[in-house]
């Protein structure tokens, strides 16, 4: 595996005044046909220094190779020089975004979802991104969306008991699962995945409808099941507090009327028309 190393360059900015002077020199010792052994092959030798001037620009690398041989990466910023035979290609170091488009896969009880997300990476490692892949911004996006799938179908879509881990109900613990599955997979092209987020999710069309009706289902279980709950705490405070004050004694069965009255206002879901007994209460 090729890791990234410091490559040779110096300071341009220097360079830029002394080599037009030695140009300058030699040309005017050519012209006064003065040292022509030492000043033609000078003069020839600094028009080749020439071509060994490049520019980087910020969160930029420039990967230098030398007759297909690695010799390594310069990221100081500005002007630069190094050996005019060094071939140098340049490469972003900037952090970028990826966005996959709507995938459907099948999530652990496999029903189909649509499902994407957000890469936000960067490339660390020129060396790597230069010579192990052969694009590494299309292996970014390949990998990635490989990742997002095999992720998908570890997980549910609800959880189907409390302490699940489900897509929709644990976005923080699944988005930072997900970066580690891209990471390892995008590792061995230098590139260093920052954060990644699922960006939609839903159910694919095609059941859609249900999956909407068993979540109203549940939904309105769980808000029956309170109300129960909170009118049997109520009807036993009622028949505590008559007790307790003896406002009226009743029998069980008159208990079990009222019980029964109580619960069909408290719990129903249509209000109730109530009957006045205006006669005695036997």
């Amino acid at each position: 595996m090729i890791s990234e190393k410091q490559g040779f360059s110096l300071n341009g900015y220097a360079l830029v005044l002394v080599l037009p002077i030695i140009q300058l020199v030699s040309i005017y010792l050519i012209a006064n046909q003065l040292a022509l052994g030492i000043s033609i092959p000078l003069a020839i030798i600094t028009l080749i220094c020439f071509a060994g001037f490049f520019m980087v620009q910020p969160n930029q690398g420039k990967v230098m190779t030398l007759f297909g041989s690695y010799v390594g990466t310069v990221k100081q910023n500005g002007l630069r020089w190094t050996i005019p035979f060094f071939m140098r290609k340049a490469i972003s170091l900037r952090v970028r975004n990826f966005e996959s488009g709507k995938i459907k896969v099948n999530d652990n009880l496999g029903n189909p979802i649509e499902i994407a997300t957000i890469v936000v990476w960067s490339v660390t490692d020129t060396a790597e991104a230069m010579f192990e892949v052969d694009d590494y911004e299309s292996y970014v996006t390949i990998q990635s969306e490989a990742a997002l799938r095999n992720l998908t179908s570890c997980f549910p879509y609800d959880p189907q008991e409390e302490e699940d881990v489900a897509l929709r109900s644990h976005p923080l613990q699944i988005s930072e699962k997900l970066k580690e599955e891209i990471q390892e997979r995008l590792g061995k092209a230098g590139v260093t995945v920052h954060e990644a987020r699922i960006s939609h999710l839903a159910y694919a069309q095609e059941i859609a409808s249900a999956m909407l009706q068993r979540q109203q289902a549940t939904a309105i279980i769980a808000a029956r099941s309170k109300i129960v709950e909170g009118a049997v705490g109520m009807v036993e405070m009622a028949l505590e507090r008559l007790k307790d004050k003896n406002v009226v004694d009743l029998d069980e069965e008159r208990k079990a009327v009222m019980v029964s009255n109580l619960l069909v206002v408290l719990c129903g879901d249509k209000s109730t028309q109530p009957i006045v007994n205006t006669g005695t209460l036997y």
